[in-house]
């Protein structure tokens, strides 16, 4: 028996594609992968595996058994702009078919990934696996990776839910091991509160703050419940917004373009354009993107992730599509009034529920949710807690809040509830920015101490 492991650089030969997607398929079967619960077909997954190759922040791998690939797993390092974690890589969609199990493939093939990982400069490999698969769990662990948190709603399995365990391992030598470790940044305790309080806080995730630049006619505005008619104007210069952020500590964008999202198709298209040039920040993209061709598109103008919010109650498949073809880099934006789905652009309000629609949008493999309470959007009356926390415990897969952020008192609320709801993972900030009801930097503050 001989074992090999590769990286995958260039679209595998036909017959190597269909034993990598024979493996995968007995590897859902067996305890579920990729977020599917079921194999979805081969071409969907040949879409997925081929998907791979055109983002440049995944290393895709496979292990053989004399010549035939029997497993695969993924390194993902962060975009170029996430400086701080620059060292840092995950592994991903790790498996080894059933029927190849116990012959060491699973070993060579971690043995690999953790060489490559080296190799690219990689100083800590994060990875998360369900509590359910205790081989793996046992393999990570044999190689030193350490347990550091646990994550109460990981997964929906047959109508349970599933924890999850976080591991990580420290990939340098000793003498480079010994300066990461003490070099720890800890908190200030040198206040005299701190020596008198205890202190009894949830270890620290910290949530991203998403600054919003919603686009009409080329300008950036704010709406009002989602009423085109009710906008307030902001600014000509939609580049010069975005660079305004960026200079201010933010490390993501939101953009949304509102014409497109009513016309069904990309509209703002000079505006977008000018914001990705602008900063090196990520930009999420959504409004009126209904079609590959347009996913594609964006995707190779420079955006970072596609926001997919109609077309998700419309035409589940292609959001199925578009997130194996590019993992990662979709989004779902679930919008809702009073609980209830609304379409195009807010103005078509369906019978579908908001979290049976996050259910799926999981299920289709998004990479994240967006929820917002149109009624509170804009309104600067606060976020809709209690249905974002519910969303995120039912979910395995983050959720950002959006709509109705007016004050930091509301931003500390949020922060206080992700405490205790781990799923939830940043805020959506619009209106209240353009006013100077909240500056940038006491709400960074307030969601990077979650």
């Amino acid at each position: 028996m001989t074992i090999t492991c590769e990286r995958v650089v260039s679209p595998l030969p036909p017959e190597d594609l269909d034993a990598l997607i024979e493996a995968t398929s007995a590897g859902i079967l067996d305890g579920g992968g990729f977020g599917w619960l079921q194999p979805p077909g081969h071409q969907a997954l040949a879409r997925y595996f081929e998907g791979l190759l055109l983002v440049p922040e995944r290393s895709f791998y496979v292990v053989r058994e004399n010549g035939v690939i029997c497993g695969a797993g993924q390194l993902v390092r962060p975009p170029a702009s996430y400086e701080a974690h620059a060292a840092t890589a995950n592994l991903t969609g790790f498996f080894v078919a059933p029927y190849a199990r116990g012959r060491g493939l699973g070993r060579a093939l971690l043995e690999a990934m953790l060489k490559g990982a080296k190799a690219i400069g990689c100083k800590v490999v994060n990875c998360d696996i369900r509590e359910t698969h205790v081989a793996a769990i046992g393999l990570f662990r044999s190689f030193e990776f350490e347990h550091w948190g646990t994550h109460p709603y990981y997964a929906r399995i047959g109508g349970q839910t599933v924890r999850g365990l976080f591991l990580s391992k420290l990939l340098a030598n000793e003498n480079e091991a010994a300066r990461w470790q003490s070099s720890i940044a800890m908190p200030d305790t040198s206040s005299a509160a701190s020596d008198t309080m205890p202190n009894t806080a949830p270890p620290a995730h910290g949530l991203t703050l998403y600054p919003a630049i919603d686009l009409k006619d080329g300008a950036c505005v704010r709406l009002r419940r989602g009423e085109m008619e009710d906008a307030t104007h902001y600014s000509d210069d939609p580049g010069a917004q975005a660079k305004l952020f960026a200079e201010a500590g933010c490390r993501h964008l939101h953009v949304v373009d509102l014409n497109g999202a009513f016309a069904g198709r990309s509209t703002n298209i000079p505006a977008i354009e000018s914001i990705v040039k602008a900063t090196n920040l990520p930009v999420q993209l959504g409004g009126g993107i209904r079609d590959m061709a347009a996913i594609e598109r964006w995707l190779e103008a420079g955006v970072s992730r596609v926001i997919l919010g109609s077309v998700a109650v419309k035409d589940p498949e292609l959001v199925r599509q578009a997130a194996r073809a590019f993992p990662g880099r979709i989004v779902a934006g679930i919008d809702a009034r009073q609980g209830r789905v609304a379409t195009e652009g807010w103005a078509e309000v369906s019978e579908l529920e908001a979290n049976d629609l996050a259910l799926r949008m999981e299920d289709a493999g998004v990479a994240a949710v967006i929820f917002t309470e149109i009624t509170r959007d804009g309104m600067l009356a606060g976020l809709d807690l209690e249905q974002t926390a519910d969303m995120a415990r039912r979910l395995s897969i983050p959720v950002i809040a959006s709509g109705g952020v007016g004050s930091l008192e509301h931003l500390k609320a949020l922060r206080d509830v992700a405490r205790d709801v781990p799923g939830i993972s940043g805020a959506i900030v619009g209106r209240a920015l353009y006013d100077g009801r909240i500056s940038l930097k006491d709400a960074l503050d307030v969601l990077g101490s979650c």
